[in-house]
């Protein structure tokens, strides 16, 4: 599914504007979406709700016999009995359906999440890069809670309110139709007001449902590099910025509370009123014998028993401009390109190891429709096995090789060959399970340093882990860690150096036993002892496997097979580093510098 073209994105989305509402009807068929695998249990609370509600309903009925045989004489006990056992069953009667309502909620909060998680970690990294992660955790945290009042209990509100309501007036109507008229005329003036002000709490919330992901967004952003912001002294600006969005999130709510509040007192207002009205309207029907005082008290009884299910229809209508705001961002989360991944067959999955045969056939490529191109008309054949090299000037397009050869985006022109298929024809799963690859930054993830080295190769064995160990260099660090491979590395390998984190990063990739390895500045934190151990590894795995190598450094260079010089997106040369030293200017240039740079 993508994005609907017609939607302006937020600002938390990437964007400059505000996106459109939803309309009612989406809305609705969202919300249906979400109700609809709990609607028999959402059935059986509502059928609870509404015996709970009749018991109430033949209380005043009740109470009506009781003054006219307090007025005639007669025995009140029987009247009694009933109306406690009425009280009684009513009360444990709803308690068992606010119980069955409230489970079935959160129950509606986990499926949403589970949705919302599935679909999010299949998004596209080009998604990725247009949003704030922040947001996007907000909108699996924050508004999916927001759905668990709007699909269950406003549903079963709405509707035994106003059967509730239906059958309260009905009742009245056979009392006295003039004072129902006298009712209903006061609700419906102060009822047209109240719905004046539920636009107003739906944008509200909306609002400050996005601030609640700003205020998600910076914090990532600080905790993402904490080190750096304590070593600028940037504590307080961060502190003033996310105060900033919280401050935004609470002047939000409290406007959606002003409203819910104006919202509900109008209606308890409108209550009272009617009970005023019916008063005077009633008592001048008693004095001129139109009614009986046990019907005034009876009608009265009704009107307070009016109170509650009118209370749940505008909690209804609330709540439902509250998770219609939560609904907007969820769908629009929902509409991002994501991935269409399976698991890998067998095959891919390592029944066959062969190095894999990589080719650029004419490609461009851009990120955006509107930004500039980043390749033009690349083109190149990497032997394999083997190592191919790509040098080049920062801004050459050498990182977004890899970038394509994952199909973490797709090529605007042009083709990208592995094996000799188109990388787009490959099965996404199964072209992935063919490529290690290690990012230029060497991510590590919180858990312990077992569970990264794993991450890529779930089914690794012991003796797989202690051979990629030693070949990586990192034996040594697990023997002096307190709990070995159990040890926590901390949040993105903060108790790790980079160095480390990199030489994880590689063995995560190696543990794989891939047919196509990436390596993306992979070596920049090493030193030069381990630096050159982690370069013979990977010559000698070039032998079996085909290795792609962004590089910066001449040591890694010099050992590859062939070498793709990159300039301003585009191949101007391809050799070996013997013959680019002499043929290639730029090449030249760039060997010359690095020569000086280790001389000195």
């Amino acid at each position: 599914m993508t994005e609907d073209s017609s939607e302006e994105p937020t600002k938390a989305d990437g964007g400059t504007g505000r996106p459109e509402r939803l309309p009612a009807k989406e809305t609705w068929s969202v919300l249906y979406r979400h109700f609809r695998p709990h609607r028999g249990v959402v059935a059986l609370g509502a059928l609870f709700t509404l015996i709970g509600a009749a018991t109430g309903l033949a209380q005043p009925v009740a109470i009506e016999e009781l003054v006219n045989r307090l007025s005639d004489d007669e025995s009140i006990a029987s009247i009694l009995i009933l109306l406690t056992g009425l009280l009684v069953i009513g009360t444990a009667v709803e308690s068992v359906g606010s119980y069955i309502l409230e489970r079935t909620a959160q129950s509606v909060v986990l499926d949403s999440r589970r949705s919302l998680i599935r679909r999010l970690l299949r998004l596209k990294v080009s998604e990725i890069e247009r949003v704030q992660p922040g947001d996007l955790m907000s909108r699996v945290t924050s508004d999916t809670t927001l759905l668990q009042a709007v699909t269950t209990q406003s549903v079963v509100s709405a509707f035994s309110g106003a059967l509730t309501v239906i059958a309260t007036i009905v009742m009245m109507a056979f009392m006295d139709a003039v004072l129902l008229g006298v009712t209903l005329g006061v609700i419906v003036l102060f009822g047209g007001a109240t719905a004046l002000v539920m636009p107003q709490i739906s944008k509200a919330t909306e609002r400050s449902q996005e601030a609640v992901g700003k205020i998600s967004t910076a914090l990532e952003r600080a905790f993402g590099a904490f080190r750096t912001l304590k070593a600028s002294g940037a504590e307080r600006r961060e502190t003033a910025t996310v105060e900033e969005a919280a401050h935004e999130a609470w002047r939000y709510g409290v406007k959606s509370a002003k409203w819910q509040a104006v919202a509900w007192s109008s209606m308890g207002f409108a209550i009272q009123v009617s009970f005023l009205a019916v008063l005077g309207v009633g008592g001048a029907r008693v004095a001129s014998e139109a009614i009986s005082v046990a019907t005034l008290v009876a009608f009265l009884m009704l009107l307070f028993y009016l109170i509650d299910p009118v209370s749940r229809l505008v909690d209804a209508v609330t709540q439902y401009q509250v998770g219609s705001a939560a609904v907007a961002r969820i769908v629009r989360a929902e509409r991002m390109e994501t991935e269409e991944l399976d698991e890998p067959s067998p095959r891919a999955a390592g029944a066959e190891h062969t190095p894999a045969a990589v080719a650029f056939d004419d490609v461009t490529f851009r990120y955006q429709a509107e930004l500039p191109l980043v390749h033009h008309g690349v083109s190149f054949i990497v032997p394999s096995p083997g190592m191919t090299a790509f040098v080049g000037p920062s801004g050459a397009g050498k990182t977004t090789v890899f970038g394509l050869v994952e199909r973490f985006y797709e090529a605007t022109g042009g083709r990208v060959l592995v094996d000799g298929k188109d990388v787009r024809d490959w099965p996404l799963a199964d072209l992935r399970a063919a490529i290690g690859y290690v990012e230029q930054d060497a991510p590590v993830l919180a858990g312990t340093l077992r569970e990264n080295l794993v991450f890529a190769a779930p089914d690794a064995t012991e003796d797989d882990l202690r051979d990629v160990l030693v070949r990586s260099r990192l034996d040594a660090l697990v023997e002096r860690l307190p709990d070995g491979l159990d040890t926590v590395v901390g949040h993105r390998g903060s108790k790790l150096s980079g160095g480390e984190r990199q030489r994880v990063a590689i063995a995560r990739a190696l543990l794989r036993r891939p047919r196509l390895l990436l390596l993306d500045e992979a070596t920049s934190q090493l030193d030069a002892v381990n630096e050159l151990a982690l370069r013979d590894v990977v010559a000698e795995v070039s032998r079996e496997v085909t290795v792609l190598v962004v590089a910066h450094r001449l040591s890694t260079v010099t050992l590859a097979d062939q070498i793709v010089v990159m300039d301003a997106g585009r191949v101007r040369a391809t050799g070996t580093h013997e013959e680019l030293v002499t043929e290639d200017p730029l090449y030249g240039e760039l060997a010359a510098t690095q020569f000086l740079a280790t001389a000195s």
